[in-house]
């Protein structure tokens, strides 16, 4: 990992407009007392982030004091469902700065589309909060680099939300994985595949009363409001994310780092398109989505060849499996799925088929509860968590190459010690990119 040029702490408290609020000058935060109530706040108060909320209230372990979005009846409906579960009454905010500001929070869940994830945690860490994001960490790799390199000087716990880390059948499955019982690993195949046809474009509209469209774009381009964006569909608008890899294959590669050890690849190449849903349409009038139907990226590391791929059409049925991990080694293949567990498949024809369910907390099939109570643990002074930021930092790295590589058109040579692209100042561009208005692009 790049190593941090000297004086960059002093800057780091210097900089922003909250510096004031960072953690050595913020006599709020306590230290850990085992058992007490963390003063929360959450940004980002739609499905998934009212999901991390409701298994953060179920630990006891926390005092909502605030939420954040950019849409009132999503504030409005989030307290309501907060005072039913806790009794807690959190004061409601438009503005992320505002509230950190004001409210002084010990813990800040993030649960907004990925270009807001940089900002908002450094934001976060800087005001002296432990920061619970949703995954990737950031939308550029630079923004991701500069989440990672806050973390470090704030001294603040940043967990990411890539709970297949502590899933009960991914963990072991990679124990199994480890074991050797696999044999040698040459080749590792991730995927998720579904079903889809041609997109019409949907109409663009008048943002819903009480929303603060212009915030919810923030640093990203202002694009016409449409329903298909918000709330959900904004994955697969390029401004906001980075498509089925950035969402879906980022928690797959991050089991291949796990499983492998290895930090980062070598080399990587990404070949991608629309064939289906065709052409992406953008004008005052209506719109579609504009990622790949598509995808299939190559990853080079040392001792494997990693393929993640994806298709937004045919569904799955010719295999076993719709989603998840191959793993190809000599004494058989390893699937480790989601809803389906993990199953091995022997090359030995006279061996047993080895198979474990998933445990999964329903009705949305994640590990939240768990990855939240190793969060809590590391607050007050366990090991790093499991998806701590150093480690989401370079799972989340590799779909967001992927994409540099599909969008440049060729294959790119990563240099995962200095974090450069090879020979390539093109595509070094893409490591970040241009902010709007006056929001103003994190240091690296």
């Amino acid at each position: 990992m790049t190593s941090l040029p000297p004086l960059s702490r002093r800057r780091f408290v210097r900089s922003g407009a909250l510096a004031t609020a960072a953690f050595t000058a913020a006599p709020w935060i306590r230290a850990a007392e085992p058992g007490r109530k963390f003063r929360t706040a959450l940004i980002g108060c739609g499905w998934w982030g009212r999901n991390i909320l409701k298994e953060a209230i179920a630990s006891g372990r926390v005092k909502v004091v605030a939420l954040c979005d950019v849409y009132a009846n999503a504030r409005e409906t989030t307290a309501e469902q907060v005072t039913d579960l806790n009794g807690d009454e959190p004061k409601a905010y438009n503005d992320f700065r505002e509230l950190l500001a004001k409210e002084k929070p010990e813990i800040v869940i993030i649960a907004t589309p990925d270009h807001w994830h940089a900002l908002q945690t450094i934001a976060a860490v800087k005001a002296g909060a432990h920061v619970f994001v949703e995954k990737p960490t950031g939308h550029t790799v630079n923004e991701s680099r500069a989440m990672l390199r806050a973390a470090r000087y704030s001294g603040r716990i940043v967990q990411v939300g890539l709970h297949r880390r502590i899933g009960p059948h991914h963990v072991s499955g990679m124990n199994f994985l480890k074991s050797g019982a696999v044999g040698e690993v040459g080749m590792v195949r991730l995927f998720a595949h579904g079903g889809g046809g041609r997109e019409k474009p949907s109409a663009n509209s008048e943002p819903p009363e009480g929303m603060d469209w212009d915030l919810w774009c923030g640093p990203s381009p202002k694009r016409p409001f449409n329903s298909r964006i918000h709330p959900g569909g904004w994955r697969n608008f390029l401004d906001y994310g980075n498509g089925q890899l950035g969402d879906w294959g980022v928690h797959w590669l991050d089991q291949v780092l796990w499983w492998s050890g290895e930090k980062y690849p070598k080399r990587v190449f990404s070949t991608a398109g629309r064939p289906i849903s065709g052409p992406a349409v953008l004008n005052d009038r209506e719109q579609t989505t504009d990622a790949p139907d598509h995808q299939v990226a190559t990853y080079e590391f040392e001792q494997f060849t990693c393929v993640w791929e994806h298709r937004r059409f045919a569904e799955n049925n010719a295999e076993k499996h719709r989603i998840g991990a191959y793993f190809y080694g000599t004494k058989g293949t390893l699937h480790i799925g989601w809803q389906d567990g993990w199953t091995f498949y022997p090359t030995d024809d006279n061996a047993k088929v080895l198979h474990e369910d998933s445990q999964l907390q329903q009705p949305d099939g994640h590990n939240l509860k768990l990855l939240w109570a190793d969060f809590l643990t590391a607050i007050e002074g366990g090991a790093k968590g499991v998806a701590n930021i150093e480690v989401a930092h370079r799972s989340s790295v590799l779909p967001l190459l992927g994409m540099i590589s599909w969008r440049t058109g060729r294959s790119i040579h990563w240099d995962g010690a200095t974090e450069q692209i090879v020979g390539d100042p093109e595509a070094n561009k893409l490591l970040s990119r241009p902010y709007r208005g006056e929001w103003v692009y994190p240091e690296v």
